[in-house]
């Protein structure tokens, strides 16, 4: 298989709780709750079905002091470390900061004062915690918005820079930076521009990016784009739909690039009048199935002759279509499989090698 070397931007490595991001760290996949943060149970649950995903980090917004109180129980209990969103009020950073968040996510420029400029970073200083500074087409500054007349690539690197030179002259380093809009464009050419202009990790997403088809679609042109050219550290999936699912797809992105390989990666046929049994089922059934599995091995579900037994033969696992079926095992032919018993079977076949695999570890 041709895999092709990705020359990666050399950035400053920060940690986020145990999670390092940027240097030579994994890039990283994230998500955000959308629970309420005052329903600490509620929150928790979201978090742990998005770690049964394979998430590394999950923000949580924290729009009051209530909320603060309430993040601080959860990031007790998180088995993942935890980024605060917060906007303007620097007193609810101070407290997050306190209760354990593992990074905040504030930008600088909107918190007032130098006095509370200062005492944040400071904060974030004394727990050693990194900043995340987002810049967002939809919250430019009034005067950008003025000078450019819209959202341009030059008007987010300019709000970033205005962030970023705030930390700097302050003498903080340790952060990472967003620059998203909902327009791929824009976006992948602000993060080109800022690219070449600072050292730190650079976290990448399409912003607002819509529901689960057409964003996970804007988001994997977008976010591909740059991870392609070598830009980007970690990467959250923004969609209108369950947190879950934007980490998979996150995954997905990061899987089709062969940057990380996390679950179980299904090469599936699109199933013709050729087709020896139901394809598409078949797929979502075993989809299902292996929802759990975190490592990776490639399974193919062919449907037909044609294509079947060279990709079946590529796989970890594979069934190409016929009457009865064959499956491949390691790239041999193993046995014929009716279509009632395929699934189960490549279950059985995916779930021993794990088995197998952490026994050997």
């Amino acid at each position: 298989m041709f895999v092709p070397e990705i020359p990666r931007r050399k950035s400053r490595q920060i940690m986020v709780g145990v999670v390092a991001v940027g240097g030579n760290a994994p890039i990283s996949v994230q998500t955000m709750t959308n629970t309420e943060t005052c329903d600490v149970e509620a929150t928790l649950a979201q978090i742990e079905r998005a770690v049964r995903a394979g998430v590394d980090i999950v923000r949580v917004s924290v729009p009051s002091m209530e909320a603060a109180e309430a993040f601080g129980e959860i990031r007790k209990r998180s088995p993942v470390p935890l980024i605060t969103d917060i906007h303007f009020d620097y007193k609810i950073a101070l407290r997050v900061a306190d209760l354990g968040a593992d990074c905040l996510r504030i930008n600088p420029g909107n918190i007032g004062r130098e006095d509370r400029v200062q005492a944040v970073i400071q904060s974030a200083r004394d727990h050693g915690i990194p900043i995340r500074i987002g810049v967002n087409a939809g919250s430019l500054e009034k005067d950008l918005q003025k000078k450019y007349g819209e959202p341009t690539p030059e008007a987010l690197v300019e709000s970033a820079m205005r962030h970023i030179e705030i930390l700097d002259r302050l003498n903080f380093p340790d952060f990472k930076v967003s620059l998203k809009a909902s327009d791929v464009f824009t976006t992948v050419e602000a993060y080109k521009i800022l690219a070449g202009q600072i050292e730190q990790p650079l976290h990448l997403g399409i912003t607002e990016a819509g529901g689960l088809r057409s964003g996970s679609v804007k988001s994997a042109i977008g976010i591909g784009m740059l991870l392609a050219a070598g830009i980007g550290d970690t990467i959250r999936v923004s969609l209108a739909a369950d947190p879950v699912e934007e980490v998979k797809v996150g995954f997905d992105i990061l899987k089709s690039l062969h940057i990380r390989s996390k679950g179980i990666n299904i090469i599936a046929c699109p199933s013709c009048s050729r087709q020896e049994f139901d394809v598409i089922k078949t797929v979502n059934t075993l989809e299902e199935r292996l929802e759990d599995v975190l490592e990776h091995l490639d399974v193919a579900v062919m449907g037909c002759v044609v294509n079947g037994p060279g990709e079946a033969r590529e796989a970890d696992f594979g069934i190409a279509g016929g009457s009865p079926s064959l499956l491949y095992v390691e790239g041999k032919p193993s046995r014929k499989v009716s279509e009632a018993e395929m699934v189960d079977e490549l279950e059985r076949q995916v779930r021993a090698r794990i088995a197998a695999m952490k026994e050997n570890n």
